[in-house]
């Protein structure tokens, strides 16, 4: 079976062609284009404006890698949500075009349980505890009852937009997490910074005040070591929390964020010290791509799953726990 997965939640548009081969994901293309700045954030109409640009050239050069036409798909998918309204609506459009013309069966996945589902296919990892940090996402998942079940996640703003927020106030353009992740490793001295846990949760938004208070009267570097470290360290205490209570012996990390050197080495050394194992998919199923809908699309596909044309409307807020998983 030949899926096309259509991606478009946030800052990127991608399209990726992927097929199942004894149960294991295939990747016949992978193409993307992703808005960058060099100051400032992301404007969701400029969002749309360049998905809508892009789509027509990202299909003909996934098609071309691929070596395949749209009349050999057997499905296409897309990212229904969460994401960004504007962005998210440009995925759709392109997926429900393609679908009529071609008269081939549509579906909308949620695009956490895609970084989930890709993660495991392409990392090996079989039930893990998840953690997905991106933008706009800070959760602790785990797969229990027929659903993935959030442990634990963000009150407020994503892990990423920590980043990226803090990064703008430095001066920095989008994204900022890999600069930021760079500096942290020419750390002087520690400054004391909030840290938030509350319980399974965490909070992100009164470190990054307490945070941009202090730039300008401590060193950057230290100021920015500090930040990550706080930040990272509550992600690291609720995930091995969550180790703890559903007694799982993996740990998979996904999400944008999962690119950051510091983060992967203080979730490894936890890891090491509970004897569990640690699993980080490769780059381009970290980061937000056409990956995610096209093998979730591809496995819900087979599992039964499917929908009228006016189920696939997006849902800019829809929930990891709100999808049923049904092909588990």
């Amino acid at each position: 079976m030949i899926c096309l997965g259509i991606e478009s939640s946030a800052h990127t548009f991608g399209i990726s062609i992927v097929s199942d081969s004894d149960g294991k994901c295939n990747i016949l293309a992978n193409e993307r284009h992703s808005v960058t700045t060099k100051e400032g954030g992301l404007i969701p109409r400029e969002l749309a404006v360049h998905h809508q640009e892009y789509a027509k050239p990202i299909l003909e050069s996934a098609l071309k890698k691929a070596g395949v036409k749209l009349e050999d798909i057997d499905v296409i998918s897309f990212s229904q949500g969460p994401g960004i309204a504007p962005a998210l609506q440009a995925g759709a459009i392109t997926a429900r075009v393609l679908a009529l013309k071609y008269g081939k069966p549509l579906l909308g996945v949620n695009h956490c349980v895609g970084h989930i589902e890709i993660g495991k296919a392409l990392s090996g990892s079989r039930d893990p505890i998840v953690v997905y940090v991106s933008g706009a996402n800070t959760q602790i998942i785990g797969y229990e009852a027929g659903k993935y079940r959030v442990y634990g996640e963000t009150l407020d703003i994503g892990l990423g937009n920590l980043l990226d927020s803090f990064g703008r106030a430095l001066g920095m353009g989008f994204p900022a997490g890999p600069t930021l992740d760079k500096i942290y490793f020419e750390k002087k001295n520690y400054v004391p910074l909030p840290y938030t846990v509350k319980g399974m949760d965490l909070a992100f938004a009164g470190l990054q005040t307490a945070a941009e208070q202090k730039i300008g009267k401590v060193p950057k570097e230290d100021l920015v070591y500090s930040l990550l470290h706080n930040a990272f360290a509550m992600v690291t205490e609720v995930s091995e929390r969550a180790l703890a209570h559903t007694e799982k012996t993996g740990l998979l990390l996904t999400g944008g964020v999962a690119a950051s050197k510091a983060l992967r080495e203080m979730l490894q050394r936890m890891c090491d010290a509970r004897g569990c194992k640690f699993f980080v998919p490769p780059f381009e199923a970290c980061v937000d791509s056409g990956l995610l809908p096209a093998w979730l699309g591809l496995i819900e596909h087979k599992a039964g799953v499917r929908m009228k044309l006016e189920d696939t409307a997006v849902n800019q807020r829809q929930r990891t726990d709100q999808v049923q998983v049904t092909w588990a």
